[in-house]
C-alpha cells in the first residue's frame, strides 16, 4: 500500500496547483491553512474541509487539468512492474486528492485498489463537501482492512510505504512498515527508512543488503556547500554580524524566489544553475526548503548567541552534519533504534568532523562537548528541520558555558 503525496508525487503540490489557478489570495489562505495543519493547531479533516471550501464551484476537469501538471516520481512504473512480478497486489491511497484523481493515476501507473477523498459535485462542479474513509482518523486503516479482508490476506502480508503521520494508523506491529523521506514520527515506528529513490523499497521488500554506492556529483555539491557554512562566523567578523545576517537574508529570499519559478519550470539566473547541481532526488519536483532552513539555523544563531558559541555553534553544524551525511550513506551498518535513517559509523564520523571545526573557535574540551551536543540533536527524531535545530540548540547550551 503507497500513500500517493510525499512518495508518488511532489508533497503538498496538487494543493498549490490548484491554489494558483484560485487566484494569488485564495493561494495564500490554502498555504496558511496547510501551515497550521502541519504545525497541529488544525486536524486533517477540518484542514481539508477549509481547502475543499475555497474550491466550491471549480469544474472537476480544472482539478484533474492541475494534477496532470504534478509530473510522478521517475521510473514509478517499473518498480510496480517489479512488485507485481513478486506477485503483490497494489494500493494506492490518498487523504487529499479526490477519488476520481487517485483511481486516473492508478489506472496509468498499474494498481490495483486507489482510495482519495469522496468531493461533493453537482453537474461536474464541486460544492465544497467532502467526505470518505481517508479523511477520518484512522481512515486509512480501514480501507487497509477492506482490502486485506477482500484478498484473504493478514497484516503480515503487507507492506506499507508512506512519508507523514497521515500514515501512523498503517504502521501497525505485524505490517513491514517503510518510511520514505519520513518525517519525524514515521521514522520511529518504521522498520526501514528509504531516502532519494523509491526503487530503493525493492531490495528492501526482498531482505537485501543495502548496497553503498559512490556519492553523486549533487550530492558532493549538496554537502560542499553545507559545509560551506563553515565560512559565516568568519565572514562575520569582517563585515559584522549584523551585515552578515542581512546577506543571508538577501540570499535567502532570492532562492525562495527562484524555487517559485523552478516550480512553474522557469529559470533564476545564477541561482537555478547551483539548486539544479545541488537538489537531492527527492527533491527534484519538490519545492526544495532544506536551504532556507540552512540559512535561517545560521542566521538565528548568529543573532541570538554571543560569539565564539555561535561561531562553534555554527561550525560543528556546517561541517559535522555534512560528514555524518556523507559517511553515514556510504559506510553505514548499524541504523540507531529510534531513528533509522541515522547510523552509528555516520554520527561517529560527524563527530569527529564537527570536534576539528570547532577547534577553530574554542577550546579542545568545549569543542568535544559541542561536538557531541550536536550529534545527539542530529540524532534525535524532532518535529523541527535539523537545520533549525543544531545550530540553534547547540549555541544555546555553548553559550551557557562560555
Amino acid at each position: 500500500m503507497f500513500d500517493v503525496e510525499g512518495v508518488l508525487i511532489p508533497k503538498n503540490r496538487f494543493i498549490y496547483e490548484t491554489g494558483k489557478s484560485l487566484g494569488f489570495f485564495s493561494l495564500i489562505k490554502i498555504l496558511f491553512i496547510g501551515f497550521f495543519y502541519e504545525i497541529g493547531l488544525l486536524s486533517l479533516k477540518t484542514a481539508l474541509s477549509h481547502i475543499f471550501f475555497f474550491m466550491k464551484g471549480i469544474e472537476i476537469n480544472s482539478l484533474i487539468n492541475s494534477f496532470s501538471k504534478i509530473p510522478v516520481i521517475p521510473h514509478l512504473q517499473n518498480i510496480f512492474i517489479q512488485l507485481k512480478n513478486r506477485n503483490f497486489k497494489i494500493a494506492l491511497i490518498s487523504s487529499g486528492l479526490p477519488s476520481r484523481i487517485v483511481k486516473n493515476l492508478g489506472d496509468n501507473v498499474g494498481a490495483d485498489y486507489t482510495y482519495g477523498i469522496e468531493i461533493g459535485l453537482e453537474n461536474n462542479f464541486l460544492t465544497g463537501e467532502i467526505s470518505g474513509d481517508v479523511i477520518d482518523k484512522n481512515g486509512k486503516f480501514k480501507v487497509l482492512k477492506k482490502i486485506l479482508f477482500a484478498e484473504g490476506l493478514s497484516q503480515s502480508d503487507c507492506v506499507v510505504v508512506g512519508d507523514d503521520r497521515n500514515n501512523k494508523s498503517l504502521f501497525l506491529p505485524k505490517i513491514h512498515k517503510i518510511g520514505f523521506n519520513p518525517d519525524f514520527i514515521l521514522r520511529v515506528k518504521a522498520d526501514n527508512v528509504v531516502n532519494g529513490n523509491l526503487s530503493g523499497i525493492i531490495p528492501v521488500i526482498d531482505k537485501k543488503q543495502k548496497i553503498r554506492s559512490s556519492p553523486s556529483k549533487n550530492d558532493i555539491f549538496r554537502e560542499l556547500t553545507h559545509a560551506s557554512g563553515f565560512f559565516v562566523p568568519v565572514l562575520a567578523s569582517l563585515i559584522g554580524i549584523i551585515s552578515m545576517s542581512f546577506l543571508i537574508s538577501v540570499i535567502m529570499i532570492l532562492y525562495f524566489l527562484s524555487e517559485l519559478l523552478r516550480m512553474n519550470k522557469k529559470k533564476f539566473p545564477i541561482v537555478s544553475i547551483i539548486t539544479k547541481n545541488a537538489v537531492s532526488t527527492s527533491e527534484v519536483y519538490d519545492f526544495a526548503a532544506a536551504p532556507l532552513y540552512f540559512g535561517l539555523g545560521i542566521m538565528l544563531t548568529l543573532l541570538l548567541f554571543p560569539v565564539p558559541a555561535s561561531s562553534a555553534a555554527i561550525a560543528v553544524f556546517a561541517l559535522g552534519d555534512s560528514a555524518a551525511s556523507v559517511f553515514g550513506g556510504r559506510i553505514s551498518k548499524t541504523p540507531f533504534l529510534f531513528n533509522k535513517d541515522k547510523t552509528l559509523e555516520g554520527t561517529l564520523s560527524g563527530f569527529f568532523f564537527a570536534f576539528l571545526a570547532a577547534l577553530f573557535f574554542v577550546s579542545p574540551p568545549i569543542a568535544a562537548f559541542g561536538a557531541a551536543v550536536a550529534m545527539v540533536f542530529e540524532y534525535l527524531p524532532l518535529p523541527l528541520n535539523d537545520n533549525l535545530v543544531i545550530p540553534i540548540f547547540t549555541g544555546f547550551i555553548l553559550s551557557l558555558i562560555i
